[in-house]
């Protein structure tokens, strides 16, 4: 079985500086408290090439061992709090998906 990887994909904010204020302790600091991940990887999304924004504006992605693990993952209370603090930060609005990674790194 290959790892499975829950990605949060954050739209433009409607504030990205209130945004920036509360994405580390809000968001970063309750994903690493979500039980099981294998690793965490956070990225800021760059502009396009004429500098204005993207529709993606942040991504969280948490790499599990498999599918199964990812799913008791997000049953969690910890998971729980991760996403009702999701969806007070994320007024631009937020895609959440659950994916095989069929290439893995290294």
């Amino acid at each position: 079985m290959s790892e499975t990887k829950l990605t949060v994909i954050y739209d433009n904010p409607t504030d990205p500086d209130a945004f920036e204020t509360a994405y580390v302790a809000d968001q970063l600091e309750a994903a690493r408290k979500i039980p099981g991940y294998l690793r965490l990887e956070a990225s800021k999304v760059w502009p396009k090439e004429d500098g204005t924004p993207t529709p993606a504006y942040r991504m969280i992605d948490l790499y599990f061992a498999d599918y199964d693990a990812a799913c008791l993952a997000v049953t969690t209370p910890e998971a729980g709090a991760f996403i009702q603090a999701l969806f007070q930060l994320a007024d631009g609005g937020v895609r959440i998906l659950m994916s095989d990674v069929e290439v893995a790194q290294g």
